[in-house]
């Protein structure tokens, strides 16, 4: 992928991790903490009884990051294989007999609008994530 386009996604995509970890993800890590400091302070609990306590406490957060690892590898998978069709498409064209610097602009202008159709699915993938960590968090 040409390196601004791989520039432009990486920013879009680090934005919105920072939003979610922000928003979602700092709250579920201090009722993790909280929860499982509490497991800790029951001085009749068995040690067994407590690390099943605190691992209830991070069932949740490992939850929403599973999700969210989850979420960033289909869109990285579907993005890949957009930009493997380009390639492939130019490929073709050199096959075929078309001059290089021809090809070379179509593979560009192909992956510019993959990024582009990508970048469009951010905000929608975004807003699929928060409403799915908001009901992991309840």
């Amino acid at each position: 992928m040409a390196e601004l386009q791989q520039l432009r996604v990486q920013e879009a995509v680090d934005s919105m991790v920072k939003s979610l970890e922000r928003e979602n993800i700092r709250k579920m890590q201090g009722l993790m903490f909280r929860c499982s400091a509490s497991c800790c302070e029951d001085s009749q609990a068995s040690m067994q009884q407590v690390h099943q306590c605190i691992e209830r406490c991070h069932a949740p957060l490992a939850q929403a990051q599973a999700l969210v690892t989850s979420e960033l590898e289909k869109f990285q998978d579907r993005l890949a294989r957009c930009t493997m069709h380009c390639n492939d498409k130019a490929k073709d064209s050199i096959d075929a007999g078309s001059k290089e610097l021809q090809v070379k602009r179509q593979l560009e202008s192909c992956v510019t609008k993959c990024v582009d159709d990508h970048m469009h699915l951010i905000p929608t993938m975004t807003k699929k994530m928060k409403e799915s960590l908001s009901s992991i968090g309840k």
